[in-house]
């Protein structure tokens, strides 16, 4: 054994040697005829003399030398280390498939030597096969591709990876990927790339198997998983053979619907439908959903609570399973909550804005809420914030835990209130900053307040001039001298709007052209470099509108609204003239000419309140409008004469909705009174004995109106999916029985509202499903005269395509109910005419709301069933609706 020792002893310098002299000579070659002068076995130091590079076509010879690391003048052994790290230098750049260094010629102790290298080939072009246009697209973006980019292996695999994420995320998991290269026959060491994909079907989920739960049901937990879900069990044909072979025979002389209950009965677990969430599996979808698990069981007083294993397994090519086992561990309880540090509020007041007490389950999420940020703004940082103390850290603490129970430490440090240094704007490019500056509720010099900046972001989002998704507050707290600046960045968008409807109602063609400039500036009117292409940045309203059907019905309108009159206070001054004429289509001085002509004037004066809260609003009009009837037969008992409409109308509103285009939360409530002056009581006239002519000369009239709309978000990825419901009830009266019901300003029940208030005085609201308009009583003549009195309900569930501020776009589902009565006598608010639908909008900042629905109604009115069962209403840059 010594003497085998001895052995290896007596050779292992020799082949090390011999390893060193293979290695250098695979590194660095003779060039030329003196192979004689390099001795492998003896290595010997030489001085570079130079250096040449052959092969490269792309590359500069002189970068390719200082990326090797070797220069002229450097000494270096041959063979040695320094040739075998100036082949790595250059390897390690990617950019090479072969690399060789030589030597050129050796000059007594100088070195010359030459770097070979063989350069990875450039991409020249690159397409895809099965694969459509729109998919080729979305993948262009992803993998990075482009002429002249060096093609290496990594590339080819990276590029293979991109594209199977990119499908595997869509539920193609066993999409099928191949980077095929071929060279350019046209273009030198350039190659052309095709890439093939195979996506094979989609799968999708067929059971997720829990095991290990006790305490929270199946059903919960994968509810808690909000995108990995399993493919719907309602499988007819098989419930059926199994109905077949289990149960009576009597069963099956029952009808469809009896079916269904049983399949509800046998089968609860295959009954489920889902309309927004796929079954197909996304692993980062799944990997969240694990999370989202724990969370569950953590709000439920489970703190220890993991998932022990969990596994995704294929079934088939189309079907996969996933099994995951829960450790649910131990339920926790609140048990002693102890403040440290607090010396602006009490404990006592502490415990109170918390809202956990002893023995409540352990709910780490309830904690975070009430300590950092709930939705309510009950917290106890916002309450700290709110009063300047912008510096405040609340660190709860797990103080112990002792069997069920958990004590904790909630230690304070409230620090110093700090004040507004400044108020920084920055993005704006077209609303001038005053504009914005007049909405932002923190000044210079008041004290930090954490609310005043959330409310100033929805009033700033409500202007509808910047873009909500870009908007951003940026604090910039100095703590040295307890000072913040706060910056509000801000994106223009585009909120002018050209209005371009048309609509089919009472057998003719309505079309609608106007302009609305919402960021107008009278200011700049007559200089004439603010026209860009008009006076714009204050925020002012400037609306021309124009609608008509030819010569049988013309209306022009032209407004403008003042937001901030004076320039201090929010007081809202609006002006607005308008004129319309409807005929029969004769000329005027035609004897058989029918028309009514109106003329209008407005005055509007809205302003915002404090109290009850500052969300409400009051706006107060007075309006005088002036009717030429010539032989009209519209209404009821007034066919020809002038009548002159002198109202006061007040609107009491109050609105919180977080944007005006897509709302998701808040509120908005409206409580409108408009009233004449009650000229019966005034005068002392005996209107019993007056015409119909003579009475409305001056019509009396007093009209109420009140309408409600919630909005909610509801489950699903950033609570996408949103509740929108909305009530509305109006009613016109006399002041006095002695005088005649006024023919103006009923209300008009049906379709989809399109033309508003333009004809005859009327006040059209919309009920998709229905005729324009169809919804109304009729009168003695056989007409429909309006009703004095309406109720509406309307229910929306809306899920946005896309929240790109220049194009959104939102699908909706509805169902609608309405009536309208003629008196309190007959009205009974349960005798609604009902419909149902789907639609779309879309929001361009151009043209405005565009708006498409199929509605399907489910009642007949007055009897008559020959009116179609399904309408499709669409909308141009008009809301749908009045009430």
């Amino acid at each position: 054994m010594s003497k085998f020792k001895r052995n290896i002893k007596q050779i292992l310098p020799l082949i090390l040697l011999l390893i060193c002299a293979i290695s250098s000579n695979a590194q660095i070659r003779l060039s030329g005829s003196r192979n004689n002068d390099i001795d492998y076995s003896n290595p010997k130091k030489y001085t570079i003399g130079g250096i040449i590079v052959v092969g490269t076509l792309n590359y500069d010879p002189n970068a390719i030398i200082l990326i090797s690391g070797l220069s002229v003048n450097d000494e270096i052994t041959v063979p040695g280390p320094e040739v075998g790290k100036a082949i790595k230098n250059l390897w390690d750049q990617g950019m090479f498939a072969d690399i060789d260094i030589r030597v050129q010629r050796i000059q007594g102790s100088n070195i010359f030597l030459e770097i070979v290298v063989e350069e990875q080939p450039r991409l020249s072009k690159y397409n895809f096969l099965g694969v459509s246009k729109s998919e080729a697209e979305d993948l262009r973006e992803k993998i990075n591709l482009y002429r002249e980019k060096v093609v290496t292996k990594n590339l080819i695999v990276a590029t293979k990876q991109k594209v199977r994420s990119h499908f595997v995320d869509k539920g193609f998991f066993n999409v099928e990927t191949e980077v095929i290269q071929k060279d350019d026959e046209e273009v030198p060491n350039h190659v052309i790339l095709t890439i093939r994909v195979r996506k094979n079907k989609k799968v999708r989920i067929k059971e997720i198997n829990i095991t290990g739960n006790e305490q929270i049901t199946d059903s919960r937990l994968k509810r808690a998983m909000k995108e990995t879900k399993e493919k719907s069990r309602f499988h007819p044909y098989e419930d059926i053979d199994i109905l077949l072979k289990n149960s009576a025979k009597a069963v099956f002389q029952r009808n469809t619907d009896t079916l269904t209950d049983l399949w509800r009965e046998f089968f609860p677990e295959r009954f489920k439908f889902r309309v927004f969430k796929s079954s197909k599996f996304i692993n980062s979808n799944y990997e969240d959903d694990k999370k989202n698990l724990i969370a569950l069981y953590n709000s439920k007083g489970y703190r220890d609570a993991e998932i022990t294993s969990d596994s995704v397994y294929d079934l088939n090519k189309k079907r996969l399973q996933i099994d995951i086992n829960i450790d649910e561990g131990n339920r926790y309880y609140f048990r002693n909550i102890e403040w440290i540090g607090n010396s602006k509020y009490s404990t006592a007041f502490l415990d109170q804005i918390l809202g956990i007490d002893k023995g409540d389950i352990y709910d780490p999420e309830l904690l975070n809420s009430r300590l950092f940020m709930s939705m309510d703004g009950r917290d106890v940082s916002s309450l700290y914030m709110d009063d300047g103390y912008l510096f405040f850290q609340v660190n709860p603490i797990e103080k112990q835990v002792e069997g069920d129970s958990i004590d904790l430490e909630l230690r304070i440090y409230e620090g110093q209130q700090a004040r507004v240094r400044k108020v920084i704007i920055t993005g704006n490019t077209k609303t001038n900053e005053h504009v914005i500056r007049r909405e932002i509720r923190t000044r210079p010099g008041d004290l930090f307040n954490r609310s005043d900046i959330i409310r100033t972001q929805q009033e700033l989002n409500l202007l509808g001039y910047f873009d909500p998704q870009a908007m951003n507050v940026i604090p910039k707290p100095n703590q040295a001298d307890g000072t913040v600046d706060i910056e509000y960045h801000v994106e223009e968008r585009p909120n002018d709007q050209i209005e371009l409807s048309g609509g089919f109602g009472s057998g003719r063609i309505v079309g609608t052209l106007g302009v609305s400039f919402n960021n107008f500036s009278t200011r700049n009117f007559f200089k004439k470099e603010a026209w860009r292409p008009l006076p714009s940045g204050d925020g002012q309203r400037l609306s021309i509108r124009a609608q008509t059907n030819g010569i049988y019905y013309q209306s022009y309108n032209i407004s403008f609204t003042e937001p901030w009159l004076g320039g201090k206070r929010p007081n809202a001054l609006s002006v607005t003239t308008y004129y319309s004429i409807q005929s029969n289509g004769y000329a005027r001085g035609n004897e058989n000419r029918q028309s009514i002509d109106i003329f209008g004037v407005t005055l509007g004066l809205g302003r915002r309140l404090s109290w009850p809260d500052d969300h409400f609003q009051l706006y107060q009009e007075l309006t005088w409008q002036n009717y030429n009837v010539n032989q009209w037969t519209t209404f009821e008992n007034f066919s020809q004469g002038h009548a002159n409409n002198i109202y006061y109308k007040l609107v009491f509103s109050r609105s919180s909705v977080n944007d005006a285009n897509f709302p998701t939360s808040g509120s908005t409530n409206s409580l409108t009174m408009q009233l004449t002056p009650p000229y019966s009581l005034l005068d002392g006239k005996d209107y019993t004995e007056m015409s119909y002519r003579e009475q409305y000369k001056l019509l009396e009239y007093n009209k109420w109106k009140f309408t409600s709309s919630w909005y909610k978000a509801l489950a699903g990825k950033k609570n996408k999916l949103v509740l929108y419901t909305k009530v509305g009830f109006g009613t016109i009266s006399r002041y006095t029985t002695r005088t005649s019901k006024v023919p103006f300003e009923r209300f008009y029940l049906g379709g989809s509202g399109l033309t508003g208030y333009s004809l005859d005085g009327r006040e059209i609201i919309a009920l998709r499903g229905y005729d324009d308009q169809s919804v109304d009583p009729v009168g003695t003549s056989g007409t429909n005269t309006g009703g004095t009195i309406i109720n509406k309900y309307t229910t929306e569930l809306r899920y946005p395509i896309s929240l790109n501020p220049q194009a959104m776009v939102y699908a909706l589902t509805f169902v609608e109910a309405g009536n309208t009565w003629n008196s309190f006598t007959d009205y009974n608010p349960f005798s609604l005419k009902r419909s149902a639908g789907v639609g779309v909008r879309i929001f361009l900042p151009m043209f405005g709301l565009l708006g498409l629905d199929w509605g399907y109604r489910f009642d007949d009115i007055n009897g008559d069933d020959t009116m179609q069962r399904s309408q499709i209403h669409f909308t141009i840059g008009a809301n749908i609706g009045q009430l």
